[in-house]
Parts: structure tokens; sequence; C-alpha cells
């Protein structure tokens, strides 16, 4: 069901709301960014996000082909969203699931999880191992 969530980084310098429906999926990846950062991520249409505080308080970072932008709070490091594009999606917000505020444990556990393999540039299939993200 599509909810309204609010989302935050850890000191609330960066504060959004956003329509999710978590029981549509998210995604773990195993490229070298979201491995070192344990990125657990949801797709949300850019109409579906709103920034409500904290646009100034935000340092971005860009790798590889750089059709990602990773935003993080130049405060608490914590990055609660990146914007992305790609062939398949087009423009798209990747919300990061642990930012969100005041989501359940139950909601959180029920949320089913796609797995891509990111390090091998293959976002359609998973890795052969993924216990470990």
């Amino acid at each position: 069901m599509m909810k309204t969530y609010n989302g935050s980084c850890h000191c609330g310098a960066v504060r959004f709301e956003a329509d999710i429906d978590l029981s549509q999926g998210s995604l773990r990846c195993n490229c070298s960014f979201c491995l070192k950062i344990r990125c657990w991520a949801v797709m949300v249409k850019p109409e579906a996000f709103r920034l409500l505080a904290g646009e100034a308080e935000m340092n971005v970072y860009q790798f590889g082909a750089k059709n990602e932008h990773h935003y993080f709070c130049k405060h608490c490091g914590v990055r609660p969203y990146g914007i992305g594009n790609s062939p398949r999606y087009g423009v798209f917000y990747g919300v990061n699931v642990a930012s969100l505020d005041g989501v359940s444990d139950e909601v959180l556990a029920n949320a089913p999880i796609t797995y891509v393999d990111g390090r091998a540039d293959n976002w359609i299939s998973p890795p052969a191992e993924t216990r470990y993200l």
C-alpha cells in the first residue's frame, strides 16, 4: 500500500517525505559504493519525493559513469537518498530505507528485497552470493 513516509539524516538537518509502497520491493546491490555504505534502497519516482529541509546541508558524491548523484549530509555523513538515471527506469530517487523515520520492524522485515549484481553491471540478475548484502 502506498504511504507517505518521512525521512531524515541522523542529525535531522536533511528531511524529506516520499510516497512509497514498501510491499513492492527494495534493492540491495553489491557494487563497490552500495557495499561500503550498506545501502538498502527503494526506487521512487521524482514526483513522489519532496525535500523538506537541508538542501544546503548536503554534499554530493559521484563515481564511475556519474549517472547517479549520491547526496549525503555534510554534518552527520548519512546518505538519505540519491538521484539516478538509467535506461531501464529513467530518472529515479533511490531512497535509503534506513533513513525512513518511524517505520516498524515488522514493515521493514516484510519489505521484499531484490538483489542486483552492480559489481558486474548486471542490473537484472542477482549475484551468486547475497547473504552478505
